[in-house]
């Protein structure tokens, strides 16, 4: 099979999907690599590194989806690339189907064979390939969350931790799967009090077991104004669905959301997809 990977063009998506390696393992088991140029560079892999495993490096997209029988991709198609997708031609992505009407119709059009990374199971249901995005959303939730809550990013001024003589932060986290128990771990481990929310006793129970003391569960409950009114300075929506901005109000200011699932749906009723250069 003849497997092609373009060169990654959302906005700042330096990732790329196929690693040197990774093409020296397909080259081993009889297939041909095609990589447009500059394909792994925001990776720190030259064009130089998939050459000496014996890939093809080739000088624009259209020449990748013109040759090859199966395309790997990170994120989706965006437009432009929409024409160059053939009847017939397996394109692996994190597709997200759910958030994007107009990707889903090119997809259908075109005829390919689309294959979510983020929808690939095991036999157990688990999602194998949606998991290590979960982790670095997670992970990277309560970082961002804390960027903004400093007074220069127009938060608050609130440090995480806190010091010596004060109160460290709140942070509730709605959903404690995969992203809500990573993002946990890392807004624990900077200090803050942590609250997570699931409507799963079981998940709970085990949250509980692992968690440090600085983490506490509870069962989510609708409070009333006046409740809401005293509502941490950060919460993480760490599961899809959204949340009513009705329900939460009234927020204190400067109160800082961050949102880890707005690829398969907004977390927050008044939520907005964003890139890296559009926030």
């Amino acid at each position: 099979m003849i497997i092609g990977v373009p060169k990654e063009i959302k906005a700042n998506e330096n990732r790329v999907a196929l690693l040197p390696v990774g093409a020296q393992t397909l080259k081993a088991h009889g297939h041909s690599v095609i990589v447009e140029k500059g394909a792994g560079v925001g990776s720190g892999f030259s064009d130089e590194s998939y050459r000496k495993v014996g890939s093809e490096i080739v000088e624009t997209p259209k020449e990748v989806y013109s040759r090859a029988e199966m395309i790997m991709k990170v994120k989706e198609p965006l437009d432009s690339e929409y024409g160059l997708i053939r009847k017939g031609q397996v394109v692996f992505a994190y597709f997200h189907f759910a958030s994007s009407r107009e990707l889903t119709e090119a997809m259908m059009k075109s005829k390919c064979v689309a294959i979510a990374y983020e929808t690939v199971q095991r036999a157990d249901r688990s999602l194998p390939l949606l998991i290590p995005m979960s982790e670095v959303a997670g992970r990277m939730a309560p970082q961002e969350g804390a960027k903004y809550l400093e007074r220069t990013m127009g938060g608050r001024g609130v440090l995480l931790a806190g010091v010596p003589g004060t109160e460290p932060a709140d942070v509730a986290i709605i959903g404690g799967g995969v992203v809500g128990m990573n993002a946990a771990k890392i807004a624990s481990g900077l200090g803050a009090r942590v609250t997570i929310l699931d409507n799963n006793l079981y998940q709970l129970r085990y949250l509980d077991d692992v968690m440090p003391k600085n983490v506490v569960t509870m069962m989510p409950v609708i409070l009333p104004n006046e409740e809401m009114a005293k509502s941490p300075p950060e919460i993480l929506p760490a599961s899809p669905g959204s949340q009513t901005t009705t329900s939460h109000s009234p927020l204190r200011p400067f109160f800082i959301v961050t949102g880890a699932t707005m690829a398969s749906s907004a977390p927050w009723e008044s939520s907005r997809p964003t890139t890296a250069a559009r926030n």
